[in-house]
């Protein structure tokens, strides 16, 4: 592998963190990268709609009912965020 090949991969990975936020990046904490892997989730779930009937049928609720747990649960989905230490 050339010098040349690695930085080829490190640009596209650096593009691909920039397009995408779910693909993280070097300054990511574990806490952030939770967030966005339930937020993700959640978003599968109401965007899919067999998803969306498997949760209702298996909790018994309407999918509406369903569709606004998930809403509610992206805005905090791993709770508050751990204090910063400040250096």
């Amino acid at each position: 592998m050339q010098a040349s090949d690695r930085f080829n991969i490190n640009s596209q990975l650096e593009h691909l963190q920039a397009k995408y936020v779910g693909t993280g990046h070097a300054d990511m904490n574990r806490f952030e990268w939770a967030v966005n892997i339930q937020r993700d989730s959640y978003a599968s779930y109401v965007g899919h709609y067999p998803m969306l009937a498997y949760f209702g049928i298996a909790e018994n609720e309407s999918m509406g009912r369903e569709r606004y747990n998930f809403m509610q649960k992206m805005l905090l989905p791993c709770g508050l965020p751990p204090e910063r230490e400040d250096d």
